[in-house]
């Protein structure tokens, strides 16, 4: 295990460094000592040439020339290393889609009365949603509307259709390009399946085509699963509205029952959420020597509770294990998605009791306590009284909680923005007319060990807003943009005169908290609609995208359906696509010609901001914009 020098060495957060000490003292193994136990790692698995796709191999490829350069089937370098990218896509698209038909599931559940403590919270954009989808809302019950709506949302899942409906919010330029190239997705389902088909040996051996149809399969997220996902849980939990809270370690309470909901789906964190507010196990938490019930929120649950609850914040990837190491929390529920198979190690190792809860995701020494929509308002009440009565196995003597938390403000749905705005997008388009605003950055994505935690992050948005680029963020980094005192008002003084100005006017903070990372097709919401509203394609506008920190396989999706959508995207961390030369000059240059943008790979937060900074001047002059 490294010496405490060296933990200081991996974060940019006082939290996370004071628990990697605590770690190492307590005699606990994190992520940071399992990523140094793995170097070196596979150099053909880093430039993606290596093949197990069937049981002819495993193959790989030498990258110097002197070994195989085909594979038993006779897959070269460029179609094994397009192969494994697709398959990335897949996986991503794969996940953020099912996340998506789990919120249509309950919808549908609550039309039908089957679903016990959930509701249709937000009427209105259920009636917008509908008559997207179709569906007559005219002298209809809300519960008839919900039902056809979640018929409908399930067929934009299957096979039968031509495009995704939710495209029809792309402007028109953009559905035609996508039509000329051949990437309109279609069906949900149907372009992971294809992926996975394609990539089968000896089906898709052209490396440019497997390409193209990642992007179709990247956009079905973006513009189907992902989109759904976020509107329908907007249906269901509430549009969100710039709210206060807090976040870091110093969220958690020594005098009181701390429970934590750690994943991506709020189906299961919105009944905890009622049931820690039950007056019956807060009382009995005050009868076990807690002053009360404290609910805090890690990863993409944790960001669904913030932006429409305002429930605090411990922190993000990286931090997971760290928050278990303080010794304060009661409880852990987790459903799925980023969510480390240490975490019940850890657990075991202080008096943390870990559920997990989802029928599609078990992990190791965890409890299974599986929630659906029936059961959930039961079950969450059942665990809360579990953990408040597991506060007197708190060990004192354990308990570290390093911080003071800080505060910030998140809730910056489009509706939102747009409400600040005084009820249309007029007034951000003038001022990036007038110069006042650059462009528009979306900063997104994970935190990855090989980076530095949340440097990637901060370091690019504060770059970004002294240069006037207003930053939306979305996931684990808005918790990294949070920690960093990026999220108040007061963090217009870090803001060029421009963005300041309008900052000021509009009481908003420069970096604005749009969601947890399905939310990012809040973004492509925004900014088709700004393109809808100019008249031109949303390749034109001053906007990019970036992952600073990324690692998962979502994030993957994710880059491939905003570059598909014409958002230039600059990933940090290097993708497993050096082994193929063709494949890296089609992805950083190639696509320009395709859908009008691109990747670009940069490390360095500084200099990766750079290349934001001058893509949205040449967008901005391109435009005839000052």
């Amino acid at each position: 295990m490294a010496d405490r020098e060296q933990y200081r060495d991996m974060t940019i957060t006082e939290d996370g460094k004071l628990m990697l000490e605590k770690a190492s003292t307590d005699g606990i193994e994190t992520v940071w000592d399992r990523y140094r136990k793995q170097l070196p790692q596979c150099g053909f698995c880093e430039l993606g040439l290596s093949c197990r796709n069937c049981a002819m191999g495993p193959c790989r490829i030498d990258p110097f020339g002197e070994g195989p350069q085909k594979g038993v089937c006779g897959a070269d370098a460029d179609i094994i290393v397009a192969r494994n990218l697709g398959r990335m896509i897949a996986a991503g698209a794969a996940s953020h889609s099912d996340h998506g038909r789990d919120l249509v599931e309950v919808l549908r559940k609550v039309s039908e009365g089957n679903a016990p403590g959930y509701e249709i919270r937000d009427e209105e954009k259920l009636k917008k949603v509908a008559m997207e989808y179709g569906v007559e809302i005219e002298n209809r019950s809300v519960e008839e509307i919900a039902s056809d709506l979640a018929y409908a949302m399930e067929e934009d899942y299957g096979t039968r259709k031509k495009a995704l409906t939710l495209l029809n919010r792309a402007p028109e330029k953009r559905r035609s390009l996508w039509e000329k190239v051949g990437i309109t997705p279609r069906g949900i389902d149907r372009e992971t399946s294809e992926m996975m088909h394609r990539t089968h040996m000896g089906v898709d051996n052209d490396w440019a085509n497997l390409l193209l149809h990642g992007l179709r399969n990247a956009l079905s997220d973006g513009w189907g699963g992902s989109m759904i996902a976020t509107e329908v849980s907007d249906i269901l939990f509430g549009t969100p509205k710039p709210t206060e809270s807090t976040v870091n370690l110093g969220v958690l309470k020594e005098d009181e029952v701390n429970i934590i909901v750690h994943g991506h789906n709020p189906v299961v964190s919105e009944m905890i959420y009622q049931a820690v507010n039950d007056p019956e196990l807060v009382e009995l938490a005050k009868k076990k020597g807690a002053k009360g019930i404290n609910l805090v929120g890690l990863c993409c649950t944790g960001n669904e509770l913030l932006m429409r609850r305002g429930i605090p914040m411990a922190g993000n990837h990286l931090m997971t294990e760290l928050v278990i190491v303080t010794g304060a929390v009661e409880m852990i529920l987790v459903d799925y998605q980023c969510i480390m198979p240490s975490l019940g190690h850890i657990g075991a190792c202080y008096h943390t009791k870990m559920v997990s809860t989802s029928d599609k995701a078990k992990y190791p020494e965890m409890e299974h306590r599986e929630f659906h929509p029936e059961n959930a308002k039961e079950l969450a009440r059942e665990l809360v009284k579990e953990a408040v009565e597991n506060f007197t196995n708190r060990n004192p003597g354990k308990v570290y909680i390093p911080v003071e938390p800080v505060r910030l403000t998140s809730g910056f749905s489009v509706e939102a923005i747009v409400e600040a705005l005084g009820g249309s997008l007029e007034p951000l388009i003038n001022v990036i007319k007038e110069g006042k605003i650059r462009g528009i950055a979306g900063i997104v994505g994970c935190n990855n060990p090989k980076i530095k935690h949340d440097y990637g992050h901060v370091t690019l948005t504060k770059k970004l807003i002294n240069n006037d680029i207003l930053v939306v963020d979305t996931g684990c980094a808005a918790i990294a943009n949070g920690k960093a005192g990026l999220k108040v008002l007061e963090a217009v003084s870090m803001a060029g005169e421009g963005l300041k100005a309008v900052c000021s006017a509009l009481k908003i903070p420069p970096v604005l908290h749009v969601g947890s990372c399905v939310d990012n097709v809040r973004i492509l919401v925004a900014v088709a609609a700004i393109a809808n509203e100019l008249g031109v394609d949303m390749s034109d506008l001053p906007v990019a995208g970036a992952a600073p920190e990324w690692y998962s396989e979502k994030a993957v999706s994710i880059g491939a359906y905003m570059v598909g959508s014409g958002i230039f995207t600059v990933l940090g961390p290097m993708p497993p696509v050096l082994g193929s030369s063709r494949v890296v000059e089609l992805l950083t240059s190639g696509l320009e010609g395709v859908v009008g943008a691109t990747f670009a790979v940069e490390p360095d937060p500084e200099k990766a901001a750079s290349l934001i900074i001058r893509h949205i001047e040449r967008k901005r002059k391109t435009l005839g914009l000052s």
